[in-house]
């Protein structure tokens, strides 16, 4: 069992945060870890207790560097169309790029998918489609974070989603959800960040 960091259950919440320029490229991330926190994961909820998801964990050079080609070509437009930004937004923008510029050297990649069957996605709502997934997803995150493991939540390699099936060898069945670059941090540990105020976004029995 690995060690895990002394943080308290708001401490955890508060403090995983999306890591691209402090992933260390070059520390290995043992594939035991990661099943110690998709094992964590697991106990997600999902619609029905269907647990309809699937977990791929890539950490073959040949494969990263083709999905991480994909990757860069929607990441392209993408960063091109998101025009003027406040100095937030640059800081983002800036993080965004260099994650997409080394993504192949990350050292583990974890796809979320989840099963969809012959028919494929469905029409209209998809929320309790993907609530089955996405939960999951976050409490992987929250594991790797608790093992000093950093990652970020990434979607833009769904544009060329057939194409990282095709070499995942991911059947037509299975949808994807999210991409998540995953490895050891560099520095410190990580501080809550700026967020709207709860009275801006809060609704008490109406809107």
């Amino acid at each position: 069992m690995t060690e895990l960091l002394p943080l308290d259950p708001d401490q955890l919440l508060t403090t995983t945060r999306s890591v691209r320029k402090r992933l260390d490229l070059d520390r290995p991330v043992p594939l035991d870890v990661i099943r110690e926190a998709l094992e964590v994961a697991l106990q997600a909820p999902t619609g029905s207790n269907s647990q309809g998801w699937h977990w791929i964990v890539i950490d073959d050079a040949e494969k990263k560097r083709q999905i991480a080609d994909l990757y860069r070509k929607s990441f392209a437009p993408y960063i091109a169309a998101q025009g003027n930004r406040d100095e937030t937004g640059q800081r983002v923008a800036s993080s965004a790029s260099y994650l997409a510029e080394v993504l192949d050297q990350v050292p583990v990649f974890v796809i979320g998918a989840i099963h969809v069957g012959r028919a494929g996605l469905p029409e209209g709502n998809q929320a309790g489609l993907w609530g089955s997934l996405l939960p999951g997803a976050w409490s992987l995150q929250l594991a790797l974070r608790a093992r000093g493991i950093g990652s970020a939540w990434t979607t833009l390699h769904l544009v060329y989603e057939k194409e990282v099936a095709q070499i995942l060898g991911i059947p037509d069945t299975i949808a994807q959800g999210v991409l998540l670059p995953v490895a050891y941090y560099t520095g410190e540990g990580f501080n809550p960040a700026p967020r709207r105020p709860l009275e801006d976004v809060l609704h008490i029995n109406g809107w």
